[in-house]
């Protein structure tokens, strides 16, 4: 048996029951070879409870079937990795540590370095916070589950009437999951057959409602409980409470049962935890900070958009937002003049059997916004890709045309639930930098190497790193294997040559084609994923697309789509970019890019002509006129986030220049530099052509 902890590791070797070797090393077979062995002693085992967590143990053990754990093994790995473990891997499947191993494995402990592993323990801590609501306030607990970063408990209730959960509440189911920890309560593993699992939630109308409707008669589940509350989940949980070492409610709202809003309305209780106190402290702050640069904050100090309850989920963007806004588009726009992309614009609203026809309809129907006119039903646009298939479909093409790239900025509509909305991150109205590419088979890896040069620059502009992900064929999938197999050792190709590490992502491809997904990272640290580049088989069979003189035969081909976006939403992508820049914006992007303020004895004429020269070299100024003193002007031009005071008087006006103060330069802040209003504004030329 292999424990294997994932990073360097020191490992002892194992030969017919008796240790034999202990080395430094991540090549086994190469030491092997060398005969690099000594004898174990009780010098290395301290050694091993020495090891820092970079450090990862590889050894051979034997066990029991159906007795020994793999907790059991990290004890005798040592004392260190069973304190930190948090689940494990046998033969790659996700196990409870106090599961008994059934057969020779290879076996991974987890801590919580491992994403996984911090999934565990979200789960576990999840049914925590339930036994905590349904001790205190009486309720009927209806699901539990992970978010994005933790975990949350939606119930029924509280009991008390007109009575919600509220921050107040927070406090005592803490000090309620804080004396469970100390109990070290044990979480049981149990599978139950529908019958057992009726008679396990006979008390609970929402269990049994998903009982009935999800399992079939002879179908099993497996069950965690702890203390009182009860949960059926696949994936694992702590052998204990006790690792759960910090814990803390971050808020709550409201939910509906299957996240239908025809379904009761329910609470929803968000929270989070950590093996350690030290995370907790770290999150804390990490949590303090994204509070600070929430683009929803940001955006309403710097009257960039807002929304309006007679409008939910649309944005409404003020001038100074929507000058962010163009500049993106703009700037995707010259990205799509280097590539060869032609833009097109494509009507808002179809006639449903449009969506019948790509499957949409289908598929996604419940998220379209529906319309009736002329006693025929339409719909609000989703996408784009079934317009852009009308356009390459209405009349013939020859293979000369391709690779044929569209793009477009269509406004799309999807009907997201209500409580799903969220700023400018998730909307009901949004515009994508999308374009579809028509190719040939053979031109798919050309097109995806050129998706990732741009892509490449775009976010290098933005200041984002990236990682990239590959998912294949699902068990799902549809068409020829052969045109399966062919399409994804070309997108390996392309990554390969990109040169950029990715990983493989084994059956997520969606059942049309494979896709790479990209994922970049914040400021804060955060993954996000907006950009995608998604192959697309079926699409142009359903639409009967065809490419005539590709074959020598003469007969007609099929073509190829890739969907394609690097920005995706440009209303999450501006919301990212808030948060990510903290409202400090680069020169390029800026809405508020230079500011000229008068001393106290300026002319104001002059003011206005100075305003006037920059601004017909096409940047944006404004001039701060008030009756403010001078401090006070450039104080408020900071707060506001200006790329640049230009602080203009008596002398300023007598050599035609102007004092300029750097947002981004702090030796300038205090004096300035005195430069002629035309030397000026050739700097900001050059900062402007930044992002080309």
């Amino acid at each position: 048996m292999v424990c294997d902890l994932g990073y360097p590791f020191l490992a002892l070797i194992v030969k017919d029951g008796e240790f034999w070797g202990v080395f430094e090393s991540n090549d086994y077979a190469k030491r092997e070879e060398k005969h690099c062995y000594i004898d174990i002693t009780q010098e290395h085992r301290d050694k091993l409870e020495e090891l820092e967590k970079g450090f990862k143990i590889k050894e051979v053990f034997e066990g029991i079937s159906w007795e020994t754990t793999p907790l059991d093994i990290a004890k005798q790995i040592s004392k260190s990795v069973a304190k930190r473990a948090v689940a494990a891997k046998v033969d790659g499947e996700l196990w409870d540590l106090l599961r008994p191993l059934e057969a020779n494995a290879q076996l991974e402990i987890l801590d919580f370095e491992s994403k996984e592993a911090q999934q565990v323990l979200w789960r576990s801590s999840a049914l925590v916070l339930a036994e905590a609501c349904q001790g205190y306030f009486g309720s009927v607990i209806v699901d539990v589950g992970l978010s994005k970063a933790g975990f949350y408990c939606d119930m029924a209730g509280p009991q008390q009437p007109g009575h919600g959960v509220s921050q107040t509440h927070y406090k005592p189911l803490e000090e309620l999951v804080k004396q469970a920890v100390l109990e070290k309560q044990p979480f049981q593993r149990l599978v139950a057959n529908r019958d057992e699992l009726k008679e396990i939630f006979a008390d609970n109308p929402y269990k049994q409602r998903i009982i009935n409707e999800k399992m079939s008669h002879d179908s099993k589940a497996v069950v965690y409980r702890y203390a009182q509350a009860v949960e059926i989940w696949s994936e694992p949980l702590l052998p204990s409470s006790e690792k759960i070492a910090a814990f803390a409610l971050l808020n709550n709202s409201a939910s509906y049962f299957l996240g239908d809003a025809k379904n009761d309305s329910l609470q929803r209780i968000h929270g989070i935890s950590f093996p350690d106190k030290k995370r907790m402290a770290e999150h804390k702050k990490l949590l303090e900070e994204a509070a600070r640069r929430d683009h929803r904050k940001i955006g309403r100090e710097q009257e960039l958009f807002f929304f309006h309850e007679l409008s939910p989920g649309s944005a409404f963007f003020l001038p100074h937002g929507t000058r962010i806004y163009n500049k993106l588009m703009q700037f995707i726009r010259g990205k799509y003049w280097e590539h060869g992309f032609e833009e097109v614009v494509t009507p808002n609203m179809f006639n449903t059997e449009l969506w019948k026809q790509s499957g949409h309809w289908q598929n996604y129907q419940d998220n379209m916004f529906k319309l009736n006119v002329d006693q025929q039903e339409f719909a609000l646009k989703p996408m784009n890709c079934p317009g852009h298939c009308l356009m390459f479909g209405m009349r013939s093409r020859s293979y000369r045309e391709l690779p044929l790239r569209f793009a477009d900025f269509g406004v799309l509509h999807r009907n997201e639930a209500s409580g799903a909305l969220s700023g400018l991150a998730r909307v009901r109205r949004f515009q994508q930098d999308d374009a579809h590419i028509f190719c040939l088979q053979g031109q798919v890896k050309s097109e995806i190497s050129l998706a990732f040069l741009m892509l490449r620059h775009v976010y290098e502009v933005f200041g984002f790193q990236f990682k990239l992900k590959l998912s294949t064929r699902p068990d799902n999938f549809v068409g020829d294997i052969e045109v399966w197999d062919q399409a994804e050792q070309q997108l390996q190709e392309a990554l390969d040559e990109f040169g950029y590490p990715w990983e493989l992502n084994p059956g997520d491809g969606a059942f049309y084609g494979p896709k790479i997904d990209i994922v970049i990272c914040d400021a804060l640290g955060r993954d996000q994923q907006c950009a995608t580049i998604q192959l697309d088989f079926q699409l142009p069979k359903r639409f009967q697309l065809q490419v005539l003189g590709a074959d020598a035969s003469g007969k007609p081909e099929q073509p190829v789509i890739i969907h394609r976006a690097v920005l995706g939403s440009l209303e999450r992508m501006m919301a990212m970019l808030i948060e990510h820049y903290a409202g400090k914006w680069p020169f390029w992007l800026s809405p508020r890019q230079v500011i000229v303020v008068p001393t106290s004895n300026a002319d104001h004429t002059h003011v206005e002509q100075v305003k006037q020269q920059i601004h017909k070299a096409g940047f944006y100024v404004d001039a701060d006129v008030s009756g403010d003193t001078l401090n006070k002007k450039i104080r408020n031009a900071e707060l506001a986030q200006y790329n640049f005071i230009c602080v203009v008087g008596e002398q300023e006006q007598l050599h035609g220049c102007v004092n300029v103060r750097s947002r981004d330069d702090a030796s300038a802040k205090g004096r300035g530099q005195m430069l002629k209003v035309g030397a000026f504004i050739d700097q900001l030329n050059q900062l402007n052509s930044i992002s080309n």
